[in-house]
Parts: structure tokens; C-alpha cells; sequence
């Protein structure tokens, strides 16, 4: 659904005969039905990706597919195919909401305009305010009006840059469902978001991405990856008996022992912690409960980010 290889993207610099290369070499591939997530800070190249992809500009160098057509050789049929939500999307700030969104409805050929803005008018919660101005909504309905213009078309792809910021909480909930729903009809979302929870909740897959890729993996893989499962045993006490007893197991790979607790690095612990249970019990420790530690996708992309070359 969607292709990269090799794809870079060079500017030139501030200084006379100096290059900047905001994207450099970059390999990935996109599933169909897939929300994958693009994390990385700011001025990482995320931006400059999505436009090249979206065949908004040029690539330097590589090559990029969406929907079977590459960048380059069938740009129109790759605006015509996906729906983009930019970082700063624009608006005719005078002409109602469901004018603007009757413009765009048009130009993409949308058999039904006036059915399709009521759709998604209704969808963001704007269908009472569908006659006023665009310039006198505030940031997050602009940006609600935003996803909806991105939607319009029905795209199999979507690109969305920040598509909950600004957004209070129900209705960032709502573009969250939304996003849900259409990757239920099997539609793609490559999603640019600095909300790693959001992206914990949503993607399937991520790429933390920092000009050059770093790595591409499910939320879980890389929690595994980097930190292994790690199960809290929270007991009556702790002592460094009760913590050799844990150590001794052949297959614990790591015990820290906090306060009442000890904190146990393993492979399976569903099939592991049984073991440790029987042999705290028989040591005489008294178990109270026992619960896996999360850690969550903000350390993975912490660690990776400030390890990256």
C-alpha cells in the first residue's frame, strides 16, 4: 500500500553551496488496513516524508509507491487517491464550514458533495455551526473541519500530522474512533503524532524516525526489545534471602528488590510467575499480589530517540 526505497530528500542551506538532508535513505513498507505510526522530534524530516509520499514535492533520491502508483511517474493519481491532514491546514477563512467543504468535495469528483459534508459535518460534531465562517471557529473545530476535508473522498490512504492537536479531550476521542472506524473498513493511516499514547493505543505498528529510520516494530516488540517483561511481586517483606531465592531460578534474568517489593525480568511470565510464587511461599514470604510492570511507549521512544545516531 505503501512503498519506500531509498528515498531522500536534500535542501539547500542557509550558507551558500551547503546542503541540509532532511530525509535521508529512507526504507519502509505499509500494509494495507495498517495504522502506522511515525514518531520523531520536531525537525526529524516526518513532515518532509508525508509530503513526499503524498507527491506534494519531489524526492532527491530513492523511490516511493502509494496504491500501486509511484511518486514521480503518477503524482496526480496519488493526490487523487489519498486524503492529507497537514500540521497547519489551510481554510477559506470567510466562506462557511460546509462551503469549504463543499469546494474540496468538488474538486476530488466526490459524486454526492452535499451528502458527503453533512456526513462529515455531523461526524465531528460541526453540522449546528455548518453555516459559520471558518475564520470564527476556534483551533479545535478548524481542525476537526480539517479531518473531515481529509476524509471527504473516502481515501484508502490517510495521512494525518497531528490529527488530535489542539483537540479537548472528547473530541480528540473522536478522531481517535474515527481513525478506528476507518481502519476497520480497511482503509490505511500513517499517522505523525508526538502523542505516544495515542500512538500506544492506535498503531500497529511504529517507526521512531529521526532523519535516518531508527526502527520499525509493534509497541510490544519494542517494549520487549528494550526492557524485557519485568513482574512485581509485592510481598508483607523483603529481604535479601527472599531476593537470592527469586535470583536462583534458572530462567529469572533480573531481580531488584524496592521497598516491599521485587521487581523480576523474565521471558514468559505467564508460564514463569507460578514458579516464583511456590518458591517465595516456600521460603516463607507472604505474597500479596502480582502485577507486570508497563513500561510505556514514551521510555521506548526516550531511549531509542537518545541513542540514535
Amino acid at each position: 500500500m505503501i512503498e519506500a526505497d531509498g528515498l531522500t530528500k536534500v535542501f539547500p542551506g542557509e550558507a551558500k553551496g551547503t546542503t541540509v538532508t532532511a530525509v535521508d535513505n529512507l526504507a519502509l513498507s505499509v500494509e494495507e488496513g495498517e495504522v502506522f505510526g511515525f514518531l520523531g522530534p520536531n525537525g526529524a524530516g516526518k513532515t518532509t516524508t508525508v509530503r513526499m509520499l503524498c507527491a506534494l514535492i519531489g524526492p532527491t533520491a530513492g523511490r516511493a509507491a502509494i496504491n500501486g502508483y509511484t511518486v514521480g511517474q503518477n503524482d496526480q493519481a496519488i493526490r487523487a487517491s489519498v486524503g492529507i491532514l497537514t500540521e497547519s491546514p489551510g481554510m477559506y477563512d470567510r466562506l462557511s464550514a460546509e462551503r469549504n467543504l463543499l469546494i474540496f468535495a468538488r474538486l476530488y469528483g466526490v459524486p454526492d458533495p452535499a451528502g458527503q459534508a453533512r456526513k462529515y459535518l455531523q461526524l465531528f460534531g460541526l453540522w449546528e455551526r455548518r453555516g459559520d465562517p471558518a475564520g470564527s471557529f476556534s483551533k479545535g473545530m478548524r481542525q476537526k473541519l480539517a479531518i473531515a476535508r481529509a476524509m471527504l473522498h473516502e481515501p484508502r490512504v490517510l495521512f494525518l500530522d497531528e490529527p488530535t492537536s489542539g483537540l479537548d479531550p472528547e473530541a480528540a476521542r473522536l478522531v481517535r474512533d474515527a481513525i478506528e472506524q476507518l481502519k476497520g473498513e480497511g482503509r490505511t493511516i500513517f499517522l505523525c503524532t508526538h502523542n505516544l499514547d495515542e500512538a500506544d493505543r492506535l498503531c500497529d505498528r511504529i517507526a521512531i524516525f529521526k532523519t535516518r529510520l531508527v526502527t520499525v516494530d509493534t509497541p510490544a516488540a519494542l517494549r520487549r526489545r528494550l526492557f524485557g517483561r519485568q513482574v512485581v511481586f509485592h510481598l508483607g517483606r523483603v529481604d535479601g534471602a527472599l531476593a537470592e531465592t527469586v535470583r536462583a531460578l534458572p530462567f529469572v534474568q533480573e531481580v531488584k528488590a524496592l521497598d516491599t517489593k521485587l521487581v523480576v525480568r523474565l521471558d514468559e511470565p505467564d508460564t514463569q510467575n507460578p514458579a516464583i510464587v511456590r518458591a517465595l511461599v516456600a521460603a516463607g514470604a507472604d505474597v500479596q499480589f502480582v502485577g507486570e510492570l508497563r513500561r510505556s511507549l514514551e521510555d521506548v521512544y526516550l531511549q531509542l530517540i537518545q541513542t540514535a545516531p
